[in-house]
């Protein structure tokens, strides 16, 4: 049987660890466990990847090319209502996708340089396009805002979507974090915006969310 070439092995190693990371955390995940589950050595994994480091490094940065990709701005025109529901509803399913990093990103920014650079820019890149979007409402007639509550509430929304997965963790460690768990940080960011939204988009935001819960 002709040799797999490396990089078909380490697109292995990347999906089966974040696999592992997500069901058990990244801290209680072993290179030498990541092997065993894939049926290859230690040293052939070895020989891809030196550390554990190094394939939360490639993780990382796949994590962030979506996001990037995915919290794009309309460049055509002012965004609306439906906008914030697609972006929020993409935002959501990375978060889930990479959910092992939102659960345990405190400790992951303190281990790891490289995640700490990166995830400092990741956010940063979304308190700008929730900045982008609040102001496009506002200019569009659909939400009423000062420029410094949309400062503000940007950093409310990317606070609450980027620390909801670990806010439920420690609320109880124990219980299944499964779509319900999303649908319910989902609804918390809503609920920071709906108050400034007009009447129109505030009952579109207040059935969506309704639909959220249910």
């Amino acid at each position: 049987m002709a040799r797999k070439p490396p990089r078909r092995t380490r697109e292995r190693i990347l999906a089966t660890a974040l696999a592992m990371f997500n069901q058990f955390g990244e801290p209680t995940v072993a290179t030498t466990s990541i092997a065993f589950e894939m049926g290859i050595s230690p040293g052939n994994l070895y020989y891809h990847y030196h550390s554990k480091e190094q394939i939360v490094a490639d993780l990382f940065a796949e994590f962030r090319r979506e996001i990037e990709t995915t919290l794009a701005t309309p460049d055509k025109r002012l965004p609306n209502a439906e906008d914030c529901w697609l972006y929020l509803h993409l935002v959501f399913e990375a978060i889930w996708k990479y959910r092992f990093i939102y659960r345990d990103v405190n400790d992951l920014v303190a281990r790891y340089h490289v995640v700490e650079v990166q995830f400092r820019r990741i956010l940063a890149h979304k308190i700008r396009v929730a900045e982008q979007i609040l102001g496009g409402l506002v200019k569009g007639g659909q939400m009423h805002a000062e420029p410094a509550e949309i400062t503000t509430l940007a950093q409310n929304i990317v606070l609450v979507a980027s620390y909801w997965m670990s806010f439920e963790f420690a609320r109880d460690p124990k219980a299944v974090q499964d779509d319900r768990t999303l649908a319910r940080g989902a609804f918390h960011v809503i609920a920071l915006a709906a108050p400034y939204l007009e009447p129109r988009e505030r009952e579109l935001f207040d059935r969506l969310a309704k639909r959220y819960l249910d």
